[in-house]
């Protein structure tokens, strides 16, 4: 596992700290696990907490880009995939964007696939 203290990339998902949410969030609720980014073959990263009520996850109006809140101990965002998968990220408490890469082709922005 590798502990994040800025900034790191976990195949297609980058994950920064941030110093303040911006205004126009919508905070999501989860009864679990987090999907921070969803994976065209299914294997999406998932942010695991210690304690589910550590964890606010909040959407924006960017559908690339969501922020996660972390108290206690922090979280660690796991690839679902049982081969050629992503190292772990461990992320202390704080705030954090995190967000699918993009790619820009004549018919606009994609996300980049993993």
């Amino acid at each position: 596992m590798k502990n994040v203290e800025r900034m790191a990339a976990q195949g297609d998902l980058l994950v920064m700290r941030v110093d303040a949410l911006p205004s126009g969030l919508t905070e999501e609720k989860h009864t679990g696990h987090i999907v921070a980014a969803h994976s065209e073959t299914g294997h999406h990263h998932i942010v695991e907490c210690h304690q589910t009520h550590e964890a606010r996850l909040f959407r924006s109006t960017d559908p690339f880009t969501c922020y996660l809140q972390l108290a206690g101990a922090g979280a660690e965002v796991v690839h679902h995939r049982p081969f050629d998968t992503h190292e772990t990220l461990g992320l202390g408490p704080g705030l954090w964007m995190m967000r699918n890469q993009r790619e820009y082709e004549p018919e606009g922005w994609r996300k980049v696939s993993d």
